[in-house]
């Protein structure tokens, strides 16, 4: 079992930054890929970043270069900066974590609110 605690998430005004976190206990595999998963009311979850162990990046092409995915191996932490946040940004933000073995786990997300 692999444990995900996100932190970070915060309301913030359009145009404004944060970034969140996301640490990861348990069974960690030694090559995995962590991200970013998000769920808007309403809609189905979408991915908005992925980094592999060997940091290759992935983003969901509405990140237009505003969002910036890291991690820190040795904490089996991920982050996500996201600046010039948008209102439709606004969403719950899903830490994952999959092991090279393909088993995937999901954290209980943290709320992110963009006010125009």
């Amino acid at each position: 079992q692999v444990q995900l605690v996100e932190s970070g998430g915060v309301l913030v005004r359009a145009g404004g930054s944060l970034t969140l976190s996301c640490a990861a206990s348990g069974n960690i595999a030694s090559i995995n890929t962590m991200g970013w998963y998000r769920q808007a009311p309403g809609l189905q979850p979408e991915l908005v970043a992925l980094i592999t162990f060997g940091n290759k990046i992935s983003y969901a092409d509405f990140v237009e270069g505003r969002f910036t995915i890291s991690r820190d191996s040795a904490k089996n932490t991920v982050y996500l900066q996201m600046n010039d946040l948008k209102p439709e940004d606004t969403a719950v933000y899903y830490c994952y974590y999959r092991s090279r073995y393909g088993f995937r786990y999901w954290g209980q997300g943290t709320q992110v609110t963009v006010s125009s």
